[in-house]
């Protein structure tokens, strides 16, 4: 195993979840096509898929956290943008705290603080 490479999000309106992520992570895409979008969130892959049969009851068995370095602030921003809350704030040990939202087309998007986790 090589370690995470992508995240991909199945959205119902790709322009739309293209303009929110694009706000949301304060980036642009790198790769643009109507079957997928892609953005590089600090050397991982964030990507966005057009839902063939979009489905309101997604699932919360997979969670994927990117990290933060202000968890509260960014729970709050993402908030502000049009998600809505899953899981507030809350600590996991330590310093570590994770939160969840969704996003507009009902995905879980995780976020965590981790001061204790470096990329090698």
């Amino acid at each position: 195993m090589l370690g995470l490479r992508t995240c991909c999000y199945l959205v119902s309106d790709l322009d739309k979840a293209k303009n929110w992520y694009s706000k949301a992570f304060d980036t642009k895409t790198y790769f643009d096509e109507p079957y997928y979008v892609g953005f590089n969130i600090g050397g991982y892959e964030l990507g966005l898929m057009p839902e063939e049969s979009p489905d309101d009851d997604k699932g919360d068995n997979i969670l994927t956290y990117w990290g933060v370095e202000d968890i509260q602030a960014s729970y709050s921003r993402l908030i502000d943008l049009g998600a809505t809350a899953h899981e507030e704030p809350y600590n996991v040990g330590g310093e570590l705290m994770v939160a969840t939202v969704r996003d507009p087309w009902n995905n879980v998007l995780g976020i965590i603080y981790n001061p204790y986790f470096k990329l090698s």
